[in-house]
């Protein structure tokens, strides 16, 4: 049996080396959400933030980790999503629905994530994320959405590929998981 050396810990992340493979752990038991929340007026919800990792700013959908807050270590995806929208859009979804969950990176870490939907929002504030975070919500068309996206991407934005996940959701999700 190959032995795993740690070659770093950090809050959130290990790094790891076994046999010749070197990857990163979460530390946190949960892994991360990402919701798909398309507003009854057709909008999609995508959040813009610096991500230090890509030295860039980024479009995404709203997301988070799941039992990274004290005392919620056996925190469902589902809660986290409730708690990740409204932090970071200022929207509460009246129901939330799992879709699916797989690795974000299974070459480089040991990270799942879960893709749910928001059904039913409602405004109640304007988002922005928390105290340690400068979020800029955007809502977006549904039917312009991936022209968008790529104009942001021409403008020098990082996007994130799972949000082509997440559009192809939109449009085949009530077939596609039932």
């Amino acid at each position: 049996m190959t032995t795993t050396e740690v070659l770093h810990e950090g809050r959130w992340l290990r790094l790891l080396r076994r046999g010749r493979w070197e990857y990163a752990e979460r530390t946190n038991p949960g892994g991360a959400v990402i919701i798909v929340a398309l507003t009854d007026e057709g909008r999609i919800l995508f959040v813009e933030q610096w991500r230090e990792a890509v030295q860039a700013k980024t479009i995404e959908m709203p997301a988070g980790l799941i039992g990274d807050i004290a005392g919620n270590r056996d925190e469902s995806a589902i809660l986290a999503a409730e708690r990740e929208l409204l932090e970071e859009t200022g929207y509460r979804a009246e129901r939330i629905e799992y879709l699916m969950r797989g690795p974000s990176s299974s070459g480089m870490s040991n990270e799942i994530i879960a893709f749910v939907r928001a059904h039913g929002l409602v405004r109640e504030h304007a988002g922005g994320g928390d105290a340690t975070e400068d979020i800029l919500v955007h809502e977006v068309a549904r039917t312009e959405a991936p022209r968008w996206l790529l104009a942001r991407m021409r403008e020098g934005y990082s996007i994130d590929p799972k949000l082509f996940a997440g559009l192809y959701f939109l449009e085949h999700g009530e077939t596609l998981f039932r």
